[in-house]
């Protein structure tokens, strides 16, 4: 499998992972509206990398957004699971934001020649 089969792959895994989270977005709508607006986000960005898929290269600032808040994300719940703010739990949603954010950073398209530096 080469670099761009493998990145199509991510995109597609983390892209449905951030479409699911339209599901406790339809759950805590009421009762945590702050938790139902970064549920938004993350189902509209979710539809926005599947629709990369088609060419990633095209939506490589897209790709690079995905991957550091996913790393900002992670880091702010893992300070927040650190001070016990969070439940301890929430340490594996770190992980999979940190996995995520690292395979999109490593398979990420470099940049087409002719653009500006």
């Amino acid at each position: 499998m080469n670099r761009g089969a493998g990145l199509k792959i991510v995109l597609a895994v983390v892209g449905l992972l951030f479409l699911a989270s339209g599901y406790p977005l339809a759950i805590f709508l009421r009762q945590e509206p702050a938790l139902s607006m970064m549920f938004s986000l993350y189902v509209t960005l979710g539809v926005f990398l599947l629709l990369a898929i088609r060419d990633p290269a095209a939506h490589r600032s897209l790709i690079a957004f995905a991957a550091w808040s996913s790393f900002a994300h992670a880091a702010v719940m893992g300070y927040q699971a650190w001070r016990n703010m969070i439940s301890r739990g929430e340490l594996a949603g770190v992980a999979i934001l940190v996995v995520a954010g690292v395979a999109l950073i490593a398979l990420a398209p470099g940049r087409r020649r002719g653009m500006a530096a």
